[in-house]
């Protein structure tokens, strides 16, 4: 599909109030997803690599963990009656969902198999358990993941044949039973691994869902197999449906992490049609929710080096060249490009000729100006987009931990409460806030 530039207004860009956040780590000016998703969940800055734990704890040092960790607002949402989901395009235990219920020193403790013994015999618990066993009654669990729920070994349901999709866990556990054994016996809660199953609950005989819908991370929007794997948006629809049952209000976090993954790969087309994807998702919520009683904030927890450029017409398809040829090199160069990453390639000694490669691949690698095998995040502020009770609190430039903070007050949970009137007399924030992250897109392409 060729894009052209403006064609049509993104949902976020509707939205009342627009702010810019400081996205760096404690230890790091250009931050990792981990450390941000810390901030604007948990309210705290955090060191590069670490979730849910102040900057006290170090990388990968379990022994740093122990009176340094930090709550999110999803379980300040919980402890305040309210019911709680996580959606994701990544796995279900990646660094931005992990925030919202882990204690990490790293990241990439997906499960016990990626820990080290130290770790491991100094008590820390990977992050597939804590997903498990830290708030036990989220109410709506959906991404990737499904091998890292399973002992090492253990065939998946999809793939069969595919080792690299088989159960990962050391300690034998099978963490899907041991959801399932969590939930009251008087609940309906359901395990799904496809998208047909999805699309046949009934979403109001629905108590619990954890849906896990490939092994590890889910399909990029342009690969998506329609039968088993759901879209961005449809995910969206039952978690919302579900949790809107609650008179008390809910909480969602929604992030569509494989626009970072694309960003990585240098595949600014498959990056772009995942965000695309999480603007439906992000039209999808404001068309069931209220602005009267729902608090949405629509954010990236940190920008890639990715630009575009050239001097394009309007109409010009964005994957396609800018009108002109370098006057360095004389030959021509695609309106987007990257500052690093694996699209560097230098052919005869020169820069590649890209009209003799087709650049309108979905899997097309931009060009970059550094050789990397993945590209980089970048360091500048990020765009902030909210609507709803209380979004005017979203102006201006603020620490990237500001966020939470402000949609605590909104929802009147949390430790400040100093301004919410008593629930008898009070008119309750119903079903906010609901958060929808826009998680590792670089918000400066649309200015």
């Amino acid at each position: 599909m060729p894009w052209s530039f403006r064609s049509s207004t993104p949902t976020w860009l509707r939205m009342s109030s627009c702010s810019w956040e400081m996205t760096y780590n404690t230890n790091a000016q250009v931050p990792d997803s981990a450390g941000t998703a810390t901030a604007y969940l948990c309210g705290v800055k955090a060191n590069e690599g670490t979730v849910g734990v102040s900057a006290a704890t170090e990388r990968s040092r379990c022994n740093t963990t122990q009176g340094n960790e930090v709550t999110s607002i999803l379980r300040w949402a919980k402890d305040a009656g309210k019911s709680v989901g996580i959606v994701t395009t990544t796995r279900v235990n990646h660094a931005t969902p992990s925030a919202a219920y882990a204690h990490s020193a790293d990241r990439d403790w997906y499960s016990d198999n990626e820990m080290p013994p130290e770790a491991l015999s100094q008590g820390c618990k990977d992050i597939a358990y804590q997903l498990m066993h830290n708030i036990r009654d989220i109410e709506v669990i959906m991404g990737g993941g499904r091998k890292y729920m399973y002992p090492k070994n253990k065939t998946d349901v999809e793939y069969e044949i595919d080792e690299k999709a088989r159960g990962t866990r050391l300690d034998g556990l099978d963490l899907v039973d041991i959801w399932k054994n969590f939930k009251p016996r008087h609940k309906h809660s359901h395990f799904i691994w496809n998208r047909t199953e999805l699309l046949a609950l009934d979403p109001y005989n629905v108590d619990y869902l954890l849906g896990l819908f490939e092994p590890g991370d889910m399909q990029y929007e342009l690969n998506r197999n329609n039968v088993t794997d759901p879209s961005l948006s449809e995910m969206v629809t039952v978690a919302i449906q579900i949790l809107q049952k609650n008179p008390r209000g809910f909480f969602l976090l929604v992030e569509g992490g494989r626009i970072d993954h694309g960003h990585h790969e240098g595949k600014a087309k498959q990056a772009l049609h995942e965000a695309v994807e999480m603007d439906r998702a992000i039209g999808r919520a404001g068309s069931m929710t209220s602005l009267e009683d729902t608090l949405t904030v629509v954010t990236a927890d940190h920008s890639h080096v990715f630009t575009f450029g050239g001097y394009t017409p309007r109409g010009n398809s964005i994957f396609g060249l800018a009108p002109m040829l370098s006057d360095t090199d004389k030959k021509p160069f695609t309106a987007i490009l990257y500052g690093n990453g694996p699209g560097y390639k230098v052919v005869g000694g020169e820069r590649e000729n890209v009209s003799m490669v087709d650049y309108a691949h979905n899997n097309y690698q931009a060009q970059s100006a550094v050789p990397l095998r993945h590209e980089t995040h970048g360091g500048e502020d990020v765009a902030v987009f909210s609507k709803g009770p209380m979004a005017h609190l979203l102006h201006g430039v603020h620490e990237q931990n500001y966020i939470p903070h402000v949609m605590a007050y909104a929802a009147c949970i949390g430790a400040n409460l100093d301004h919410c009137a008593p629930a008898s007399s009070a008119r309750n924030l119903a079903a906010g806030p609901l958060l929808l992250p826009l998680a590792l897109f670089p918000l400066s392409i649309l200015f």
